[in-house]
């Protein structure tokens, strides 16, 4: 009687330490969950800043901006433009 009491308290112990184990390591994973849901938080709205920023760099005046000052281009006149008649193809529509 004495051996099987033994044996159920060894029982009961490594039972209980996988307990505390299990609970420690469910507590562990939920804070690192938490830890990469804030990081996906933050990654939504620096990846809403950035689509903002690039919407607002590729808009035309800004480029027309860029294309006049840095680039020194210039939109030609329409006086200096040749004009080209396009040939019909003999017997087609």
């Amino acid at each position: 009687m004495l051996r099987f009491n033994m044996t159920l308290l060894l029982v009961l112990v490594v039972c209980a330490l996988a307990l505390v184990t299990s609970q420690h390591r469910a507590r562990k994973l939920f804070q690192e969950l938490e830890r990469e849901q804030e990081r996906a938080r933050q990654l939504d709205v620096e990846y809403g800043q950035l689509q903002l920023e690039m919407s607002t760099w590729a808009t035309h005046p800004r480029i027309e901006k860029i294309a006049r000052e840095r680039l020194r281009m210039v939109q030609p006149d329409v006086a200096g433009r040749p004009i080209v008649a396009v040939a019909q193809p003999a017997g087609g529509r």
